[in-house]
């Protein structure tokens, strides 16, 4: 299972880490970006309070796969999608695209509570998509 995004720093990073939680080690669970972006202190704060430990997330790229097959791959930017759609010329892997918002784009606009409260917002939209696609319950307090 792969989750990717335009920078892995925060939308696939934070989806492979509730997926992973949620699944243990039922699933093989990564994630991957289009660029390498930084770590995002942001998205490490909003998912320690999940208790979902990302500060050893290095972000990776496509690129970094490294030859790795996944069986789904789910992209959270348009970007990542048509990523996505060319590694199936080369793996027989299914693909959705799930479009979500990156907050990260709110970053110097907005007062910090603000953007805090963007990245709850999509950590917490992305535990109940997940929950929904691979028919998981429990899991962290939402």
């Amino acid at each position: 299972m792969l989750f990717a995004c335009s920078f892995n720093a925060v939308r696939s990073p934070m989806a492979a880490g509730i997926l992973g939680q949620l699944a243990g080690p039922r699933l093989r669970v990564s994630s991957a970006g289009v660029r390498r972006g930084r770590p995002d202190p942001f998205v490490m704060a909003v998912m320690d309070e999940i208790g979902i430990d990302l500060t050893a997330h290095e972000p990776r790229a496509f690129a970094d796969l490294d030859g790795a097959v996944f069986d789904r791959i789910i992209s959270l930017s348009p970007e990542a999608h048509h990523n996505a759609v060319e590694l199936t010329r080369i793996m027989p892997a299914h693909t959705e695209y799930w479009p979500t918002f990156d907050p990260s784009i709110l970053t110097g606009v907005r007062a910090p509570r603000e953007v805090v409260a963007a990245y709850r917002s999509l950590r917490d939209d992305l535990a109940i998509r997940i929950k929904a696609a691979f028919d998981i319950e429990g899991g962290p307090t939402i």
